[in-house]
């Protein structure tokens, strides 16, 4: 039998973290590691008990959200684990943040808890969440309003124009079946893209994807995504 998703809970709202808790305890399959109330306490706890994922909440008091994102994506000690960060549509401008400091993904607060369930699975299996209609929007009006530094084009050194394809549509939300529709091609070969590019760009998961894609010019904020039919 597999042992369960081990979830820690970062949220400066007692409140917020038992709810959580008591979702993720009585959901098959899933575990809580440990709560963190602030930034801090959730970095020292995601290194010390190497939690599957953290559920990170961006505003807290001290360390913030995305601060810790980024130290717990930054260590080695915690290569294991992934960072869900909790956002509102009020704060559409740290989503581009926390997932440029290495987070797998995003969820709303207003989520539904049977989604919240379905996020962590997926991000704890190795995916990126990234929903196209939400995701997209984002990270696109947002980086159209302060277009982050660039990484110099030489990332991309060595990845085939049929992998700039491929990165483009990841970049644009698309899911593998809808990439392999577009392109003519089988969901096994856009895996096979899909795992050569991760390797090729350093990057850990789809959603590192997406912020390499708009670094390095790949694609720009505002542009139309491409027909699937």
């Amino acid at each position: 039998m597999n042992r369960p998703v081990r979830v820690l809970i970062a949220d400066d709202q007692a409140l917020l973290r038992t709810g959580f808790r008591l979702l993720i305890e009585n959901a098959p399959g899933l575990t809580v590691a440990g709560e963190a109330a602030g930034g801090e306490q959730a970095v020292e706890l995601a290194l010390r008990l190497r939690p599957d994922v953290v559920l990170m909440d961006i505003r807290m008091p001290g360390t913030d959200g995305l601060e810790a994102t980024r130290r717990i994506c930054a260590d080695p000690d915690a290569a294991g684990t992934r960072v869900l960060v909790l956002t509102t549509f009020d704060l559409d401008e740290y989503v581009y943040a926390a997932l440029r400091g290495g987070a797998s993904g995003f969820l709303l607060k207003d989520i539904l808890p049977a989604d919240l369930l379905t996020a962590l699975r997926v991000v704890a299996a190795g995916d990126a969440l990234l929903a196209p209609a939400v995701t997209r929007r984002l990270i696109q009006e947002f980086v159209g309003r302060h277009e982050p530094r660039p990484r110099p084009a030489r990332e991309l050194a060595g990845v085939t124009p049929r992998e700039r394809e491929v990165l483009r549509l990841v970049a644009r939300g698309l899911p593998n079946h809808a990439i392999a529709e577009h392109l003519g091609l089988s969901v096994a070969t856009v895996k096979t893209h899909v795992r050569r590019l991760l390797a090729k760009l350093h990057a850990h998961d789809r959603a590192q994807m997406v912020v390499i894609a708009y670094e390095t010019g790949t694609v720009t904020a505002g542009g139309n995504l491409p027909p699937t039919g």
